[in-house]
């Protein structure tokens, strides 16, 4: 029986548009892969309750979400049939036009890698332990609610 390998799938911080674009550079030499397809989380410019947010300060139970993502994970791979995929979430405060949430699939064909990232997303945004604060410019914070 082959030993689980949990991943940790947390960063601290932002995630770097060099790391996307390092990512999908190591995937070139994968001839089989005629598909990629990627979801990028960015914090956005929002007013709530009058204010202005300028960031979200995530936090997660880490150890409980890397589990569940590795569960996740595993039946992605069992319901499409996806060459790859990469999960990266920030943990900190991340400020407003920054890159908090990052999943990267891929496949011989596009329809397969389209719907595992999609399913993926939205799986762990429901499931998985990790929360987002939402400062605001006066400091103040208010609890996000996933969506």
């Amino acid at each position: 029986m082959a030993e689980k390998k949990v991943k940790n799938i947390f960063i601290e911080g932002a995630i770097p548009p060099s790391f996307i674009g390092d990512s999908i550079a190591k995937h070139s030499s994968k001839t089989e892969i005629g598909a990629h397809s990627i979801f990028l989380g960015q914090v956005r410019s929002d007013i709530k309750y009058g204010k202005n947010v300028k960031a979200i300060e995530f936090t997660a139970y880490n150890d409980m979400a890397n589990e569940m993502v590795y569960t996740i994970r595993e039946a992605t791979f069992a319901k499409y049939p996806i060459t790859c995929m990469h999960i990266y979430h920030s943990l900190g405060n991340i400020k407003v036009g920054e890159i908090c949430f990052f999943v990267f699939t891929s496949s011989a064909h596009r329809q397969a890698a389209t719907e595992a990232c999609n399913e993926v997303v939205e799986r762990i945004k429901k499931e998985v332990p990790i929360w987002g604060k939402e400062v605001f410019e006066d400091e103040t914070y208010q609890w996000k609610e996933n969506k």
